[in-house]
């Protein structure tokens, strides 16, 4: 398996709903894609606020406790800290080419649009855009400012997805999981992940 064809560089950043960035992260473990886990410290509180997950201090610590959640190879997730300079995907002959922050805060935002890179999360943000791979951002926030939409523009004229967390409702969801899963959905069909998490619009029923 080829890390920069087939990995994926996840990263977590503390706004509100964690439950798209792990529902995420279990789908692409799943799937047999290597992910290159990025964790924000705030991102790790919210983590304790809206889960049930109790998620180790250290790095390896929590790589294994997350692929045993998920049911996946210890081997298929790598988890890097803030000021880890010499990780894969500081770089663009290492790093992969695909990149989602999920959720983003729209701090990371506008840092990713002023290009300032002063964490690895940004400095990975920034390697997917010079080396024109694919950033999808999912920024949870409301309602934005005029601020937020600028930044917004100013990165999707780069070439980065933003693809803010609004799920559709005509397939009658029934539970909170089911709006989760049409988000994540949407976000795999971008990165060209095969899923069977949904319906597609004007499918016939099997």
């Amino acid at each position: 398996m080829s890390w920069r064809n087939d990995g994926i560089t996840l990263a977590l950043t503390g706004a509100s709903g964690m439950q798209y960035g792990l529902r995420l992260l279990q789908c692409l473990l799943n799937a047999g894609h290597p992910v290159a886990l990025l964790i924000s410290d705030p991102a790790r509180v919210v983590i304790g606020m809206e889960t049930e997950l109790t998620l180790p201090g250290r790095n390896r610590e929590a790589e294994r406790y997350l692929c045993h959640h998920f049911g996946a190879p210890d081997d298929r997730l790598s988890i890097f800290g803030s000021s880890e300079w010499t990780a894969s995907v500081a770089s663009g002959s290492g790093a992969p080419r695909r990149m989602v922050i999920c959720p983003c805060t729209t701090g990371t935002l506008g840092s990713i649009a002023a290009g300032t890179s002063d964490n690895l999360i940004e400095r990975a943000a920034d390697v997917i855009l010079k080396e024109r791979g694919q950033l999808i951002l999912v920024p949870r926030e409301t309602p934005f400012s005029t601020l937020h939409l600028e930044n917004m523009l100013r990165l999707s004229r780069c070439g980065a997805v933003i693809l803010p967390p609004s799920p559709g409702f005509y397939h009658r969801p029934q539970s909170v999981e089911e709006l989760v899963d049409f988000v994540v959905a949407r976000i795999l069909d971008h990165l060209g992940v095969e899923h069977a998490m949904l319906p597609r619009w004007g499918a016939k029923p099997a």
